[in-house]
């Protein structure tokens, strides 16, 4: 009997012809079928290309039927559309093929070793699909491939674990983040209502202050104004007394003199001054001889440094000039003091004796003496004719920061960080008077030219003006804001220029009790200021290493002086102007001078020391 069998390869089918033989006991029962001539006549039409041509259009009508029904005819005509390229060609995508049901049963049995069932499952399904007895709704039906499908499931889902561990923590950062964020966020909050409300409480402080003060300003203006006249009054009071003590002493005298013989009357010289007894101060100012002369200033513009010297084993403090010869002193912080010739440098004579640094030397105004202020508080006076010390003075209980002499030689004044300045009798070597009024340190001091008026500077912002007959504070001028390092007056002595510590220099009118002029020497501290013969040519020492120099008349700048290599302590003028030394912390002390006087000592003037 003949079989037609067709066995599927991918999309390729094969038909063979085999013979079965009746008398194989394979366990099936096989009857005979009648073929009728038709039949055989078809049989025998039918060849091997035909039945491949046959399977093929059978599966092309089954995989029409699964696309939706498309015809053969439509698909031939899409494909040749795709090749020409036409506009009507679909774009290419990549989509799931399911097992179509046939290949799943036949992967199924040969998985299963079912060979047999297989081969019978074969020869079935391709007859009924070439009979076209197939049901429609089994043609082209695929199924879908689970296993395939749930494994990508599974990766999907492994997938989305991973990205959900990750999310979760980015989540849980964030979510910390967020926290101290909003931690910050209060504590900053917080803050600024703590700041609001402390600056809304003090701009009412303020406001109350101002309103207070406001209250206050008129009566403290008022009583300013009294306490001026009043000390002005007192002092005119005074001078009206001492002049007519004076009267009164000289109507005494004239009427002993009346009363006594003439050969009594007759003068014989001077008395002589018991020893040990106090000196007594002058009755009445002299007359300042400054006052007619006219000094020509300091041509401070042809100013070079001349010489440089390294006389001390510390930085220097203070200079000062001799009043008639080319000397000048020098105070160091090495606890010593010494005399130099000018210009040539010749060490002349050296005083050790202090415990402590020198702040400040003068000299007497016949020359003969030098006074030196120490740290130590003590006072001390050197008698060149014998070479030794002839006084020493050490009432006060702080550093003494300044020493100036009386214009007669008979009183010494001295200032110290105890707050007081005391005047010395150079004769009875007593202190005369202490004057005690300043709030801070008195820092420098001044005598009046030709007068018993004493300028002191203080650390307390202030200058005042004192009488040392009477240790009474005459005036104060206020106007500093910070400590006053100096003060000095000029020869003529109706002007008064002073420094503080930051950098500020004033020059104040004796006469009106007013302020003339504010100058500034720099933002470092101005610790010495000195004044040619003139009274024209103004030079402050500097902690920034230079010298600034103005002009009094102008009050402008000339320009600066700049040589010492630290900051400068001192400077002086001599009496000519021709001059000026200066001394600073890099242990040197230096003379500046037009290039003509660079060899030639300073020429004797009547003015003495500049800077007293």
């Amino acid at each position: 009997m003949d079989v037609l069998k067709t066995h599927a390869a991918g999309q390729t089918l094969a038909v063979e012809r085999v013979e079965l033989d009746e008398e194989v006991d394979d366990g099936f029962q096989y009857d005979a079928v009648s073929v009728s001539d038709s039949d055989g006549d078809d049989m025998a039409d039918l060849d091997l290309d035909s039945a491949l041509l046959a399977v093929k259009q059978a599966d092309a009508a089954a995989s029409a039927a699964a696309s939706g029904g498309r015809s053969p005819a439509k698909h031939t005509e899409s494909k040749r559309d795709n090749e020409a390229g036409g506009p009507s060609a679909p774009a290419a995508a990549v989509e799931e093929q399911h097992t179509v049901v046939e290949d799943y049963l036949r992967n199924f049995l040969i998985k299963a070793g079912m060979l047999r069932t297989l081969d019978s499952f074969n020869t079935e399904w391709y007859e009924k699909a070439q009979q076209g007895t197939l049901p429609a709704n089994i043609q082209g039906e695929s199924v879908p491939d689970v296993y395939a499908t749930t494994a990508q499931l599974e990766d999907r889902v492994k997938r989305l674990q991973v990205e959900l561990r990750q999310a979760q923590d980015v989540a849980g950062k964030a979510h910390g983040t967020w926290d101290q964020f909003r931690k910050e966020r209060d504590f900053h909050r917080m803050h600024h209502k703590r700041v609001v409300q402390e600056k809304n409480k003090l701009i009412v402080d303020l406001k109350r202050l101002k309103k207070h003060y406001e209250a206050y300003e008129p009566t403290i203006a008022e009583l300013k104004d009294k306490y001026e006249a009043a000390m002005k009054e007192k002092m005119l009071m005074r001078l009206e007394r001492d002049r007519t003590k004076a009267k009164v002493k000289a109507l005494e005298t004239q009427l002993a003199a009346l009363q006594t013989p003439a050969e009594d009357a007759k003068p014989k010289g001077k008395k002589k001054r018991r020893k040990g007894a106090d000196t007594p101060f002058p009755t009445e100012d002299v007359a300042n001889p400054h006052l007619e002369v006219q000094y020509p200033p300091a041509d401070i513009a042809t100013f070079n440094m001349a010489h440089t010297w390294k006389g001390h084993e510390a930085g220097v403090s203070a200079v000062a000039w001799h009043p008639t010869k080319p000397i000048v002193a020098t105070a160091s912080d090495d606890a010593s003091w010494k005399m130099w010739s000018i210009p040539d440098g010749e060490l002349i004579m050296s005083g050790e004796g202090h415990q402590d640094w020198l702040s400040a030397v003068a000299f007497h105004p016949q020359g003969t003496h030098l006074a030196s202020a120490s740290g130590d508080g003590v006072v001390k006076v050197w008698d060149f004719v014998t070479a030794s010390c002839a006084a020493t003075f050490a009432d006060h209980t702080g550093a003494a920061w300044g020493v100036d002499w009386h214009y007669t030689g008979d009183f010494l004044a001295s200032c110290s960080m105890d707050h007081t300045v005391k005047l010395w009798d150079a004769h009875s070597h007593k202190c005369r008077q202490t004057m005690r009024g300043h709030a801070d340190s008195v820092n420098a001091l001044a005598f009046q030219p030709f007068s018993c008026n004493l300028a002191t500077a203080s650390g307390d912002k202030t200058v005042s003006i004192w009488d040392v007959r009477s240790g009474l504070c005459v005036q104060t001028f206020y106007g500093h804001s910070n400590a006053v390092n100096d003060c000095v007056f000029s020869l003529r002595g109706d002007t008064i220029v002073s420094c503080d510590a930051d950098g500020i220099v004033k020059l104040w009118d004796v006469r009106v009790v007013a302020e003339l002029a504010t100058l500034e020497a720099g933002t470092q501290p101005a610790n010495k200021v000195a004044l040619d013969a003139s009274g024209s040519i103004l030079s402050v020492a500097s902690d920034d290493g230079s010298m600034k120099v103005f002009d009094t008349a102008s009050m402008a700048a000339l320009g600066s002086l700049r040589g010492h290599e630290d900051a400068v302590q001192t400077c002086a003028f001599s009496s000519d102007s021709a001059y000026m030394v200066s001394g600073g912390s890099d242990h040197t002390f230096r003379v500046w001078c037009a290039p003509q006087h660079a060899d030639a000592p300073p020429a004797p003037g009547a003015g003495g020391d500049a800077s007293q």
